[in-house]
């Protein structure tokens, strides 16, 4: 007789909808009720309940508050102007400073929630800057400093009575969008002269800029959720500088990156707007294309109600009638742009991780030839590094380690090389040569405990196989098949997958072989069999091989028996360098594009798989 406690299974918890990623990608966009005068490019603050419009085109003193049901005209300006920076967490409470009237002001007033009071200037006189914070702690920065004049980085702190200046922002631009508070906040978006549009986005820390993830859609005239913080708002409508085409995109800032979300339901730019968190928001006014009454309330699952998507949760959708579970859906990834390399260039040294990678040596330029250069790339831009001792390229894809302690090893200076150097995070130091000199080799593992295998010592390809212990190169057990210009899969030196590559017969492109710590086996082989391709995203039975070749776009994923090809890379490239911890998270670098181009290219793409809610089915 079985025991209930064998049979009695496990509680599933049951819900009526699915999980979300976040609140904010439960809202969507609705009509409100209209302003009373249509207008564009006012000031705005508050929050979806509570906000205030201040001036616009063409009445540049109106001023209308909303109390969550109904806008009511308030108390003129006292200088009638358009396009200041404004702020506030309230619709009682906030600051218009600067703008345009018959050209770029200093002026500053202050709202108490039934009149505006002239306060402090500003120390330079600005027009269509941005703004984060409250009433009393602020920061303004950027805006068009002349007429049209010439777009600014100049940033203030405002602390309720004086203007001090701050630091600078990297980027010039004006007409941006912005959130957060006076120690905490983040500029996306904007132009600057002459017609420019950028995705650029910066944080602020309360002491100096940072660049962090672009937006998807570049755009100027956007409108920012004002929430609690920095690291969760929305931006939405918008338009290129030149002011067409109209945008209609509202995305997500989760602190690390954005997602697009539902999209306005009639795209405007220059609109006023008010928050108060990612899920709770109001657009009104705006050219769409004339000056419009038009308000949008944004809305999402109330915080009580809302469930966030968690790897590896089991549920019942008791709507649907399913069971469910919430995971990493690999296939469905998708590749985007990241930031560029300060320096063209192809087959690679790389290592670390999508967030954190080293790309060091290399082919191409300027100027043309073996380089000695290393950047570090930290999730979107690239900062140089000391250079490596021995310049060289590898024309295969080794490196292990991590951005603070990393190894490479090999390559051709010419000739080839057994040459190894060590990171400290800081420095490359020379130390035990491989035993066999050659290029086109692979590896992975750490700094102290590394697997590098394979290869080209010329004439011929080996398979010859070397463990670092931290000190010295030791050979062991030999691959089956030589060929060089392979790729390695894996993070640990006992486990990994010697992928693709070239030999003077077949099958070595499509070759896949698997080692075990002890010994290598022969897998299933790659669809597309190529060389030079760009890897070491994952594991040795869950990762990712990318582009390569005759600069093919493809990207296969192994799942430890086959390989599946997913979304391709916008751009095909031989050479390039590739990270990623995971297979759901991975970078590519630099590449050859063109047989006729030998500088290589600077492009970064990175690979994103997101949480999805996918049904049980039984088979």
């Amino acid at each position: 007789m079985a025991k209930y406690s064998d049979i009695k299974g496990f509680t599933v918890q049951t819900v009526t909808s699915d999980p979300a990623a976040s609140q904010a990608s439960t809202a969507t966009w609705a009509s409100s009720t209209s302003i009373n005068t249509a207008r564009s490019s006012g000031g705005n603050a508050g929050t979806a309940t509570s906000a205030i419009f201040i001036s616009g085109s063409p009445t540049p003193a109106a001023v209308e508050t909303w109390n969550g049901s109904s806008w009511t005209e308030v108390a003129e300006l006292n200088t009638a102007r358009i396009t200041g920076g404004s702020t506030g967490f309230t619709g009682t409470a906030a600051i218009y400073a600067g703008g345009e009237a018959s050209g770029p002001t200093a002026n500053v007033e202050t709202w108490d929630g039934s009149s505006f009071t002239e306060t402090t200037d500003t120390p330079v006189s600005t027009r269509a800057s941005n703004m984060f914070g409250s009433s009393t702690a602020s920061v303004l920065t950027g805006g068009a400093t002349g007429s049209p004049g010439a777009t600014s980085s100049t940033s203030l702190l405002w602390n309720g009575s004086s203007w001090t200046s701050i630091t600078e922002m990297g980027t010039d631009r004006n007409v941006g969008a912005e959130a957060g508070i006076s120690t905490l906040g983040i500029i996306a978006t904007g132009g600057y002269d002459p017609g420019q549009t950028i995705s650029n986005v910066e944080q602020w820390n309360g002491s100096a800029w940072t660049e962090v993830s672009d937006v998807n859609t570049a755009r100027a005239y956007g409108i920012s959720s004002i929430a609690a913080g920095y690291n969760s708002y929305i931006i939405c409508s918008g338009a290129p500088i030149d002011a067409s085409p109209l945008k209609a995109n509202t995305e997500f800032w989760d602190g690390s990156s954005w997602t697009e979300l539902a999209d306005l339901a009639s795209a405007a730019r220059s609109s006023g707007g008010a928050g108060g968190s990612s899920a709770s928001a109001l657009i009104f006014g705006g050219l769409n294309p004339s000056v419009t009454t038009d308000s949008f309330e944004w809305s999402g699952t109330p915080s009580a109600l809302f469930q966030k998507t968690v790897e590896g949760q089991l549920y019942f959708n008791s709507t649907t009638n399913t069971f469910k579970e919430t995971l990493f859906d690999i296939p469905a990834g998708t590749w985007s742009s990241g930031g560029s390399m300060n320096t063209q260039g192809y087959q690679l040294f790389s290592l670390g991780t999508q967030t954190a990678a080293i790309r060091a040596g290399g082919y191409g330029g300027p100027p043309v030839g073996y380089q000695g250069n290393a950047e570090q790339y930290n999730g979107s831009s690239w900062t140089a590094l000391s250079a490596i001792n021995d310049s060289r390229s590898n024309e295969g894809g080794n490196g292990s380690g991590t951005v603070t302690a990393g190894l490479i090893y090999g390559g051709n200076t010419p000739p080839r090389t057994g040459n190894t150097e060590s990171w400290d995070g800081s420095s490359w130091t020379e130390v035990n040569d491989l035993n066999t000199a050659r290029s086109g080799l692979a590896g992975v593992g750490t700094s102290t405990a590394s697997l590098a295998f394979l290869g080209q010592d010329s004439p011929s390809y080996t398979t010859k196989v070397e463990s670092w212990n931290g000190s010295s190169w030791t050979e062991t057990t030999d691959a089956n098949t030589a060929r060089g210009g392979v790729v390695g899969i894996g993070q640990v030196y006992t486990a990994a997958l010697a992928a693709t590559g070239y030999s003077p017969s077949p099958p070595a492109p499509a070759l896949v072989e698997d080692w075990n710590g002890t010994a290598w086996t022969e897998v299933a082989e790659v669809n597309t069999g190529r060389p030079n391709v760009a890897s070491r995203s994952g594991t040795s039975t869950n990762g990712l091989i990318v582009s390569g070749g005759s600069r093919s776009v493809n990207c296969e994923l192994w799942n430890g028996s086959s390989w599946t090809e997913i979304a391709n890379v916008a751009t095909g490239r031989y050479g390039l360098g590739g990270q990623g911890a995971t297979s759901t998270a991975a970078v590519a670098f630099g590449g050859n594009t063109s047989s006729s181009d030998p500088a290589g290219v600077t492009t970064t793409e990175e690979f994103t798989v997101n949480l999805s809610n996918k049904t049980i089915t039984a088979s």
